[in-house]
């Protein structure tokens, strides 16, 4: 049994990638042998079917299906918008992107992280050799709601809120089928006791719309402080790399997701050190990446 993990990032870090791919084959050594990149998520900036983060994602989409074929990963579209109606489907950019990653790659087969109903019809009735995804912008904390998401043909994995992460008693008694299809949200940072997360996430769908409103104002502690990768370590419902080995892979779970598509680089190269390298290779990736004899960091 593997590991399988998500990355955040596949048109806002490309460049990250592109350099980091070609390190994590040819040097597999340098990473644990539990674990694999499963796929990498994210949508273009423009995307109006996008959700969850807007405004991040700048590299050419040939470039990005160009990149994730070569290493025969799985790319994930994330239109996880929650808000769209009838007339969005049409949209031109959306389409041209499922056009352009429908068919996936040797070995590995594409899938789309959504959100609406409507759009699911729309693309499975247009676009068959996608794969789904019910995306975590569903705010599914309710347990007996995920087993019912879980039941679901449609979707082959299920992302639930980062609250049930926690909830080994109910875990431990999904069948087999069902522990395939769960992806756990490992490093979430957001608040644990937070009520606004849905409406967040609607929010940002509406800005992916265009729509003129105003952001959404987070109430919950040291929300000003912004993305910590030390804070959300401490969030009760924290996956770390002892966790996955220690606790879900025996229960029989292989799929983790790690979010970040807003962040920088730099976290995201972090994110990598932390849950694939080997802590005596971590300095060597950190070289190969980015580091230099001249490099100065203020």
């Amino acid at each position: 049994m593997k590991a399988y993990y998500h990355f955040p990032g596949l048109f806002e870090f490309y460049e990250l990638y592109k350099a980091f791919l070609p390190l994590f084959y040819e040097h597999r050594e340098y990473f644990y042998d539990w674990c694999e990149i499963g796929s990498i998520y994210g949508a273009p900036a423009d995307c109006i079917w996008g959700g969850g983060r807007v405004g991040f994602g700048d590299a050419d989409p040939e470039d990005v299906a160009a990149l994730m074929s070569k290493y025969h990963i799985s790319s994930r579209l994330t239109f996880s918008n929650s808000m769209l109606r009838e007339e969005h489907l049409g949209d031109g950019n959306c389409n041209y992107l499922c056009k352009l990653f429908e068919k996936g790659g040797y070995k590995v087969k594409n899938g789309i992280i959504i959100h609406s109903d409507l759009l699911l019809t729309y693309l499975k009735e247009n676009y068959p050799d996608f794969y789904f995804i019910s995306s975590t912008t569903k705010v599914i904390t309710d347990f007996d709601k995920l087993i019912d998401e879980l039941n679901r043909e449609e979707f082959s994995y299920v992302v639930p809120d980062f609250r049930l992460n926690k909830s080994y008693d109910r875990l431990r008694l999904l069948s087999d089928a069902q522990k395939d299809k769960v992806e756990f949200l490992c490093n979430e940072c957001c608040y644990y006791g937070c009520n606004e997360r849905k409406e967040c996430y609607e929010n940002v769908s509406r800005k992916s719309l265009g729509e003129d409103c105003e952001d959404h104002i987070c109430h919950s502690p040291n929300a000003n402080m912004g993305y910590r990768f030390s804070e959300a370590m401490k969030n009760p419902g924290f996956i770390g790399i002892e966790d996955i080995q220690k606790v879900y892979m025996p229960m029989g779970f292989t799929n983790f997701k790690i979010e970040g598509r807003s962040l920088g680089s730099a976290i995201i190269l972090e994110f990598l050190l932390y849950y694939m390298t080997r802590p005596e290779y971590q300095l060597r990736v950190r070289e190969e990446i980015y580091l230099d004899s001249m490099l100065d960091l203020f």
